[in-house]
């Protein structure tokens, strides 16, 4: 017994270090705060009381019932898991707990966004009023087409959109044009079926690439 309260005692003390690492009073009931996380930038709104409500992708709870598992912090394995199965929740958890150790930026996206923020507790109420269990999309409804709605109105994400500009010049370049026309017909070649009904699909679709670029 005296063992388990000496460790208690020294985990509320080492969760009251990592919360101390954050200035609550910098942080206004409806904020937008965004911080660095794996390969991405993740999104939350400040509730107030110490308090982020998030959208974050997590797979324990489509393979656990455990709620008091579940409420714990979201690692990063549980939320690539979940971004993988598209098993995401809105949720709240602690300041803490939502930087997972990395600094955050306040309201960063009202110099980004042309549309002005909604008021405080506007943007906390259209937060609350959402929590609970989501259909999870990487490109389609994220955390921050999630917080984009609740601070602006508008469920976009620039992050979203920065992605599929690079994956569009990528694929629609010339280079992508020559090499689908070049393994194509190198397919076409190494299978002895060189005819019109497999030549003419390489070509076109090296063309609408090409067109494309």
């Amino acid at each position: 017994m005296f063992l388990y309260q000496l460790l208690n005692f020294f985990y509320v003390a080492s969760k009251k270090e990592e919360d101390s690492k954050h200035d609550l009073s910098l942080y206004k009931r409806g904020d937008l705060l965004e911080v660095p996380r794996t390969l991405f930038t993740h999104f939350g709104i400040y509730l107030g009381g110490n308090r982020v409500a998030h959208l974050i992708p997590d797979i324990l709870p489509a393979i656990s019932r455990n709620k008091s598992a579940i409420a714990k912090m979201v690692t990063n394995n549980r939320l690539l898991l979940g971004v993988i199965a598209k098993v995401a929740s809105v949720r709240v958890d602690t300041v803490a707990d939502f930087s997972y150790g990395s600094e955050i930026l306040i309201n960063h996206m009202d110099r980004v966004c042309s549309q002005p923020p909604l008021d405080g507790d506007e943007v906390a109420r259209r937060a609350e009023k959402l929590l609970g269990s989501v259909t999870y999309s990487l490109l389609w409804y994220n955390c921050e087409h999630y917080v984009m709605y609740c601070r602006y109105g508008m469920a976009i994400s620039y992050q979203t959109y920065q992605f599929c500009t690079a994956v569009r010049k990528i694929v629609c370049s010339r280079m992508s044009a020559y090499l689908t026309a070049l393994c194509g017909v190198g397919a076409v070649l190494y299978a002895g079926c060189v005819t019109p009904l497999t030549v003419l699909p390489t070509l076109f679709i090296s063309f609408t690439i090409w067109m494309a670029a």
